[in-house]
């Protein structure tokens, strides 16, 4: 039971007595729903996050003029010993995952609402011919990983507390997509209180604080609050695979990337794409002030963006993708005490409640950690550069760059790409000049794969277009 003289008394405390105003103003029933999540919010936090939305920046995390430098990158081009060192490595990714030495985290808070989808994202039929959900095809790369149910393919996933419900729901309709359930291991987020311009909590309505997503970051410490990292630890896991629900290309299970992680004894590795040009706004993995991270478009000067190295490439081109390897000690070091990941503050127009009840829309300031920024904690780390074409086409937009009809361009290019080089016939191609042709996860996850397997005899559906696991 709430003991609201105590609350109100913490509220004061922490400069939040506006919300003791509120709490005195409602009848009971919605007193005790406020109240209620009032308990809930860690107000040694919101005084951290309160200076931060005063000052309406980012605590100084790094100098006025910081030192940048590309990332050691292991590159697409692979010559010499780089070649031969990339093959002991996919060698030794095979064998941690043939022996189940491999856990999955997948980050699936978001909700689809810009995609015109009413639930999560994970939720929206991205292939192109198949009709496959974010979900199916991330789950049927797993199914390959598992090597027939042969191998355990742990997943744990992370919803919100808007989309938790409903996305175990969806997996429970689909049988968990094949997979064992007990290897399916949800969990929702943390949420903070978004802030006003003098640090005050803002409410959504008059019983609910307005609370936010507290960033990707938060996955690490989310790991262990809700015993995942427990799990990992009694089934003998010693590495995962990291990746985000949007990109349909995403390789969770590459020997390569996961045996170069391994053999280096990195705590966190990244995979990277080359930037399209100098232009492209996008983060790029590379050292700052000596530490790896992610260095923003805006940090880098025009003559850095310009950078060239000696085979005439981008010398900062490293292109993050969200794809990472974190050793599971890793994981279990860095949240063992308390884990203080850089604040990254949002400014937003915000619909909220104003002090007499009626819907007013205001300036907020909401807070989030990004994963990346554990890389500067990771002594040892690996970049490895993929081609862009072949992993990387998120569905993060209605229309234009990044949307669905790149995403299902981007596939049907791919696996019409394998068709060719296999020596196999093409459908006819569409008025865009795209063969409609889709290979299922389960049958080939590269092109090698599948011109090895084309002998097999595919099972062949959908007008014949559509590459089924026989």
């Amino acid at each position: 039971m709430t003991d609201l003289a105590a609350l109100q008394a913490t509220l004061r405390e922490a400069g939040q007595a506006h919300l003791c105003a509120r709490l005195e103003g409602l009848a009971p029933p919605r007193r005790k729903l406020l109240a209620r999540a009032l308990e809930a919010i860690d107000y040694e936090l919101v005084s951290e996050l309160a200076d931060l939305a005063r000052t309406g920046s980012t605590p100084a995390v790094k100098t006025a003029t910081p030192d940048l430098e590309p990332p050691a990158l292991v590159p697409l081009r692979k010559e010499g010993r780089v070649a031969q060192d990339a093959e002991r490595a996919t060698e030794h990714g095979r064998g941690l995952l043939a022996s189940g030495k491999v856990g999955y985290v997948l980050v699936a808070g978001g909700q689809g609402s810009r995609l015109g989808l009413d639930g999560p994202k994970g939720k929206f039929r991205v292939g192109p011919i198949s009709g496959l959900s974010l979900f199916a095809y991330h789950a049927r790369r797993l199914r390959k990983a598992s090597d027939g149910g042969r191998v355990s393919v742990p997943w744990y996933i992370m919803t919100s507390p808007a989309n938790d419900a409903e996305t175990r729901a969806f997996f429970e309709d689909h049988g968990h997509f094949g997979l064992v359930p007990e290897d399916v291991f949800f969990f929702p987020q943390a949420m903070l209180p978004a802030l006003d311009p003098d640090g005050r909590i803002l409410l959504a309505a008059e019983d609910t604080p307005f609370l936010a997503p507290n960033g990707h970051g938060g996955l690490l410490t989310g790991l262990r609050s809700s015993g995942a990292l427990d799990d990992m630890r009694a089934r003998g896991l010693e590495h995962l695979s990291y990746f985000q629900v949007d990109n349909p290309l995403v390789r969770p299970a590459d020997p390569l990337f996961l045996g170069l992680h391994a053999r280096a004894e990195a705590g966190m590795s990244s995979k990277v794409v080359a930037k399209r040009d100098a232009g492209e706004k996008v983060g790029v993995i590379g050292r700052i002030d000596g530490k790896l991270g992610c260095i923003e478009y805006s940090d880098l000067s025009d003559e850095l963006r310009h950078a060239k190295d000696d085979r005439g490439e981008l010398r900062f081109r490293a292109g993050n993708i969200a794809v990472h390897a974190l050793s599971v000690d890793f994981l279990d070091d860095v949240t063992r005490g308390n884990l203080r990941l850089p604040w990254h503050v949002a400014k937003k127009a915000m619909k909220v409640v104003d002090e007499n009840g009626r819907q007013v829309e205001r300036t907020g300031y909401k807070f989030e950690t990004f994963v990346f920024d554990a890389l500067a904690l990771s002594e040892e780390s690996v970049t490895l550069e993929v081609e862009r074409a072949h992993e990387f086409s998120p569905v993060k937009n209605a229309s234009g760059e990044d949307s669905p009809e790149t995403a299902r361009r981007d596939l049907l290019t791919l696996h019409a790409g394998w068709l060719a080089a296999a020596g196999a016939d093409l459908p006819a191609a569409d008025a865009f000049g795209l063969h409609p042709v889709e290979v299922d996860p389960l049958f080939a996850e590269t092109g090698e794969e599948f011109a090895q397997r084309m002998p097999a005899t595919p099972v062949i559906r959908d007008e014949g277009h559509h590459y089924d696991a026989p």
